[in-house]
């Protein structure tokens, strides 16, 4: 574990929050991020099955031949260490937290923990994510979500037994996994992400016009379910979520910094009603315009 160990420093120097030994050849590491975009690269370990879980923020995997995967809060990845050895992991944001867990497929077979020691577990695992060169981004569901989420806020006094219990369930969970279509992360051609990305910059520009995704799909000679799927992928949410964010910042900061009118700002950032526009104001920071605006 120590070589594993070392890795991990490597990996994210400043960023690990906490390292734990839970069982012989199984590593757990709590990591997150300030605010500078980081990336990070690692040794080719044909022998360490690496999971990395997303908790908050983003990862975004480069791999060697071009492509993109993105991981938003959920989603996680599970591949060997030798498997994409040219690819860099990036927290676009620079704001994430998750947890990454090392297994030792030479060590931890070697040392099963009580509870599995009826079990082929490890077996079962090398048979499912260490053939061939291939490495698996899964988004989660509620029984993942379950697993993950109690590796967190546990009390002091239960919580490394919570974390051993923790990741034996999560790998028996793993042996049982199915791969489909649903639950496996799209993997993106660096082309689509530069054209959603001129499309975020255009949007950007023009809030105050209201542009329909088949008006952006026909201008970017995108299909529309590939547009919202990696407009998604690449910024966490939905192209409307995204965009009423970001209206609801600059409503904020007009209102803060400049002396237009409520119904000039509501055009501003898109809103033909005034009362449209109060309406998702106030649902967004739980007061209204004006009276933002008096508090600023």
């Amino acid at each position: 574990m120590e070589k594993m160990q070392g890795d991990a420093e490597r990996l994210c120097q400043k960023e690990i929050d906490e390292t734990v030994a839970l069982y012989p050849g199984i590593e757990l590491a709590y990591l997150r991020l300030g605010s500078d975009p980081f990336c990070g690269r690692h040794d080719s370990q044909a022998h360490i099955l690496q999971l990395s879980y997303c908790r908050t923020g983003q990862i975004s995997w480069k791999m060697k031949n071009g492509e993109r995967v993105y991981l938003n809060p959920g989603d996680f990845s599970i591949r060997i260490r030798m498997v994409g050895v040219e690819s860099a992991a990036i927290f676009p944001s620079g704001e994430y937290s998750g947890l990454t867990i090392c297994i030792d497929l030479q060590q931890a077979p070697r040392c099963l923990p009580a509870l599995l020691q009826s079990t082929d577990v490890f077996t079962l695992l090398q048979d499912k994510f260490c053939r061939g060169d291939t490495a698996f981004f899964l988004t989660g569901n509620e029984q993942t979500e379950s697993i993950f989420s109690g590796f967190y806020d546990q009390p002091e006094n239960i919580r490394l037994p919570y974390q051993k219990l923790k990741i034996l369930e999560l790998l028996l969970y793993l042996t049982k996994i199915e791969f489909t279509k649903t639950n496996r992360l799209a993997v993106y051609q660096s082309e689509q992400i530069e054209i959603v990305r001129k499309i975020h910059e255009q949007l950007m520009q023009s809030m105050d016009r209201r542009v329909t995704i088949a008006e952006l799909s026909r201008q970017y000679l995108i299909n529309p379910t590939t547009l919202k799927t990696a407009f998604k992928a690449v910024y966490g949410t939905s192209i409307a979520a995204h965009m009423k964010e970001h209206r609801m910042e600059k409503a904020a900061q007009l209102l803060r910094e400049s002396d237009m009118s409520i119904a000039e700002i509501a055009q501003a950032v898109g809103y033909d009603s005034q009362s449209k526009f109060t309406a998702a104001f106030k649902a967004a920071f739980q007061v209204l315009p004006k009276e933002y605006r008096k508090r600023s």
